[in-house]
């Protein structure tokens, strides 16, 4: 069921507990606990946090936790049905914050262990009670009945009773038969799109605000949770504006109960105009406008015609090409300065409509400054890093430390391997584009990774991969001549481990939703080809299946979305 009252109806059942933390590896969710976690030290509130990479992560953690009555989900549970598996003890309550949609309608209508700390959605559709759930006690119950008086009835009028009696069980049974295609009709209705809700890191801080807790940090590491939101693909661009606009109401609110002094270790957080630029802080501008995906599909620059564009762009603007492979804050002042007002006013000549945005900037004293999509960057490079001897455990735990002031050496560390990161994507893709290894299936593209790429170890990932994927189908339709290109989606399969495959589908770029139906259209492929297939993550629109059976399986699919 749905918490309504945050404070009385989650926060303040916690005291005098000790809760269970189940949080899931992506960024919000990891911000989203910072800011809990942050909550729970002041009160006294004992815990234990547990981090999961998938559903049978969450199963096997579950079971080997020490038993707790209070058990809190952070981006992990809501698709599934909880009770239904994980098999918890009937006192066990479970708080779910989870951003993934659509949420399990077992979770929903559950009054007693399920909570869910949200309030519905206008575009959730959630279908009524009684249209997907029905007690057949009644019909059984109605049956012995009937069977009971026959056995006392005349013999004259036993026939004529049974008659009635068995034409009363056909129609029931076809009520039943016709209630149940509905129901299931209901239910794919329901379940065929798989997207992104409200930020969890943003439901957590509302939840720091009505305890009067927060403060311009929490309200810091919401932001962070909102931007991966938007950086990641997950939420389309209004609802960004509309939650910034509620964060921005709270920024105002705490900036003026802040302290005046002008003391160096200040921190402040603007709403400002930026531009749409990866890192280009703590990047050279050449490098930025390489590397990011919105100019580089812009101005096709993995193409020599590209690269002259972005040379003539750049003298257009009056920045020396020596002044554009400096490092940004050791460009001259004064370029600096002029450095968005100037992109901005070549934008329609270049095609790059949109580069600019409005965007959050923390100031920590007087040079530490970064855009909520730096750090977003820097957490993802740490979350999903390969390097030699680092557990994914390990990878969690820099992430988390990384949000912390006192850490900035561990932010600095992320934003070079995000460098990295956008780099790699960025070669990827110009051998992709120029190879022509993207092939067409009828409805839709696919891409097969092979094994044993250079530098793509990172790439493979599942945050990563993400990225990767949505850049390698934006500067196909962008370097294509077929109008047809803008309406495929792009299916991707990718080395997972030994013998297995991962893939991922996203859907076309000539559609306005990020909604996917890719998860939906994998099981019923799965079913027709009779192939195992794993759907390991929280995101359906990823799964898992044996590298043998991916012909198969890619054949079933072309069946399932003709």
């Amino acid at each position: 069921m749905y918490v309504q009252d945050l404070k009385s109806g989650f926060y303040d059942l916690l005291v005098g507990k000790r809760a269970i933390i189940f949080v899931n590896y992506d960024v919000d969710a990891i911000c989203a606990f910072k800011i809990l976690q942050h909550l729970l030290k002041y009160d006294d509130i004992l815990f234990t946090m547990v981090p999961v990479q998938g559903i049978s992560d969450l199963k096997r953690e579950f079971d080997e936790t020490p038993n707790e009555n209070v058990i809190i989900l952070i981006n992990c549970g809501g698709s599934i049905d909880i009770v239904e598996e994980l098999q918890p003890d009937p006192d066990v309550v479970f708080f779910v914050v989870d951003s993934h949609r659509p949420t399990d309608v077992c979770n929903i209508y559950s009054q007693s262990q399920i909570r869910l700390l949200r309030k519905i959605e206008d575009d959730e559709n959630v279908p009524d009670f009684e249209t997907i759930f029905r007690d057949d006690d009644e019909d059984i119950n109605e049956d012995s009945a009937h069977s009971s008086a026959s056995e006392g009835d005349e013999p004259e009028g036993r026939h004529e009773k049974r008659a009635r009696k068995t034409e009363e069980s056909v129609m029931k049974q076809r009520d039943k038969r016709l209630w149940e295609e509905k129901r299931n009709r209901t239910l794919f209705e329901y379940s065929q799109f798989s997207y992104y809700g409200r930020s969890s890191s943003a439901i957590v801080f509302e939840v720091a605000w009505k305890v009067s807790k927060d403060n311009l940090e929490l309200l810091w590491w919401a932001v962070v949770g909102l931007t991966e939101q938007l950086i990641l693909d997950k939420i389309e661009s209004h609802q960004f504006i509309l939650e910034a606009g509620n964060l921005q109401t709270h920024m105002l609110r705490l900036s003026h109960q802040q302290d005046k002094g002008d003391s160096g270790s200040v921190m402040r957080i603007t709403f400002e105009k930026d531009l749409q630029l990866s890192l280009y802080r703590h990047w050279s501008i050449e490098s930025s406008l390489f590397n990011t995906r919105f100019t580089a599909c812009k101005l096709k620059i993995w193409s020599l015609n590209g690269e002259r564009r972005l040379q003539q762009l750049l003298a257009d603007m009056g920045i020396p090409i020596a002044q554009s492979k400096q490092k940004f804050c050791a460009m001259d002042l004064q370029l600096r300065h002029e450095f968005c007002d100037k992109m901005e006013m070549q934008a329609v000549k270049y095609g790059l409509d949109g580069i600019g945005c409005e965007s959050f900037t923390l100031q920590c004293g007087y040079r530490q400054r970064y855009s909520a999509s730096d750090v977003v960057f820097s957490l993802v490079a740490l979350l999903e890093s390969t390097e030699s001897g680092r557990s994914s455990k390990i990878n969690f735990m820099d992430t988390l430390d990384s949000l912390s002031r006192a850490k900035r050496p561990l932010l600095e560390a992320g934003i070079s391997r995000a460098k990295d990161l956008l780099v790699n994507i960025f070669q990827f893709v110009r051998n992709t584009i120029t190879m022509g290894l993207i092939h067409s299936a009828g409805p839709f593209l696919y891409l097969t990774v092979q094994e044993g790429l250079v530098n793509c170890s990172q790439l493979l990932k599942p945050h990563c991969l993400g990225m990767l994927t949505r850049f390698v189908l934006e500067a196909y339709v962008a370097s294509s001549k077929s109008r047809r290109s803008a309406a495929q989606p792009l299916v991707i399969s990718a080395p997972y481990m030994d013998g297995i495959r991962l893939l991922l589908g996203i859907p076309p770029i000539k559609e306005d939703s990020p909604r996917n139906f890719f998860g939906k259209a994998f099981e019923n492929a799965a079913e027709r080809s009779q192939v195992e297939a794993f759907s390991e993550l929280f995101d359906t629109s990823y799964i898992l299946i044996r590298a043998e059976d991916q012909d198969r399986f890619f054949d079933a699919l072309i069946k399932v979305l003709q």
